[in-house]
């Protein structure tokens, strides 16, 4: 949510912002909402005014009372009930219109970054950089299902009938990598100065809207019958939501918190879920960063946190890149994103593994969470970035790792995770 400041004062920076994200249909939003404002606030200094006079006249009831002047008393009682009344109403209101605002108020983006791409969808992203070189070896690669159930690691026809389409069962060596990879990826983070968290798997409705748009929540959300709870898709969620209505001291900042969930999706949409594979699921587990700081620190800590995930990521042998997410592929909250990309030898071309974004002041402010200054309490800025979502980071390890031989070759960073084995070898039997 932007300062409604922007909104008095420079309306046709929101009005072009909305363009750059191609949501036209929002620009009526903008003087409707400047309309809504300057009633509300004719409203609160109409009643600020009545209550002023209110505070007079009972000065001059005390005074009138020493003196014996009950009716004269009496007259001023009847005018304060008056005004009392005329407060009521204006109150009233001024916490509908409020309440109007804020609803338009949530429908409006964040302003983006001036380095951000103009681009209607994810097919107008912009290559970064690229890490590691992206080869393709001579023997061909399977399909990671495929490559799982060599390995006896993987079976969706068992999940199909426990739980139906999008969910899986993983077993014995490729189980035990996919642990190892988020137990390594945790340790990584700590080692990067982060504080290693597990929050709450559900969350109220009033930290859903804080944390993301209306639109995302209906297309990401699980909603939990009967109680004002919803599965998290991300930990970011809890995470972020964990500061709601918080005022943390300047000197605390940056907070950095790294985070494990499992993370629940509906993954409703264009995309749809795979039969046999696991790269678009309803369930997964994640590894996140998240950051609070100040405004001024964000786009450092922005840079610092996709280099992580690109570390971590080459230290797996894994090729990754890096991809700008234009104006239109960036949700509303966000301030400037980037994807990184994992390189897939088997279909020759990079697929996302996790995402790193700036949201600005905004979460902060739909969510309440400010840093104490010298100069008075202000909004903090909050970051978030996947260090590993698996077991979408799990088929590109395999896929980079697979050997001429069907094993799959384990790394030194994660031999320790996983007992010290250097390979994982396929079962020949029958």
């Amino acid at each position: 949510m932007i300062d409604i400041k922007l909104i008095r004062e420079q309306r046709d920076l929101v009005r072009e912002n909305i363009k750059k994200k191609f949501q036209d249909e929002k620009l009526p939003l903008v003087d409707e909402i400047y309309d809504l404002d300057v009633q509300y606030r004719n409203a609160k200094k109409d009643a600020d005014d009545l209550r002023s006079e209110k505070n007079k006249l009972s000065d001059k009831i005390g005074s009138f009372m020493r003196e014996g002047k009950k009716e004269e008393a009496l007259k001023i009682k009847e005018e304060i009930g008056s005004i009392s009344f005329k407060v009521a109403n204006l109150e009233a209101e001024e916490e509908k219109l409020s309440k109007e605002i804020k609803e338009k108020m949530m429908q409006i983006p964040q302003i983006i970054d001036d380095s951000v791409p103009i681009g209607k969808d994810d097919s107008e992203n912009v290559e970064l950089e690229r890490f590691g070189e992206p080869l393709v070896p001579q023997y061909e690669i399977p399909y990671h299902a495929d490559i799982c159930e060599s390995l006896n690691g993987l079976d969706k026809e068992a999940a199909g009938r426990t739980s139906g389409n999008g969910f899986y069962f993983l077993t014995g060596d490729i189980a035990r990598l996919h642990s190892a990879m988020l137990a390594y990826a945790r340790d990584f983070m700590i080692d990067k100065g982060f504080t290693y968290c597990i929050p709450p798997f559900m969350i109220r409705s009033d930290v859903v809207t804080g944390v993301m748009s209306f639109k995302e929540m209906d297309a990401m959300m699980y909603k939990i019958e009967g109680e004002d709870l919803f599965l998290i898709g991300t930990s970011e969620h809890s995470m972020i939501g964990r500061f709601k209505d918080q005022i943390v001291s300047e000197s605390e900042l940056p907070i950095t918190l790294t985070s494990y969930s499992p993370c629940f999706r509906k993954e409703v949409g264009a995309h749809g879920l795979e039969e046999r594979g696991l790269y678009r699921v309803h369930q997964f587990e994640k590894e996140e960063m998240v950051v609070l700081c100040k405004p001024v620190d964000a786009m450092d800590w922005y840079n610092k946190m996709w280099e992580y995930t690109v570390e971590f990521f080459r230290s797996l042998d894994i090729p990754v890149r890096t991809l700008e997410c234009c104006s239109g592929d960036l949700a509303d909250l966000k301030v400037k994103s980037c994807d990184v990309e994992a390189w897939s030898p088997r279909q020759q071309k990079y697929f996302e593994v996790g995402s790193c974004s700036t949201l600005g002041e905004a979460q902060a402010r739909r969510l309440g969470i400010r840093m104490k200054t010298s100069e008075g309490n202000k909004y903090v800025a909050t970051l978030n970035n996947t260090v590993l979502a698996t077991p979408r980071g799990l088929i590109a390890f395999l896929e980079n790792n697979y050997q001429s031989d069907g094993s799959i070759k384990i790394p030194k960073v994660l031999q320790p995770y996983m007992g010290g084995k250097e390979f994982i070898v396929p079962n020949h039997k029958g």
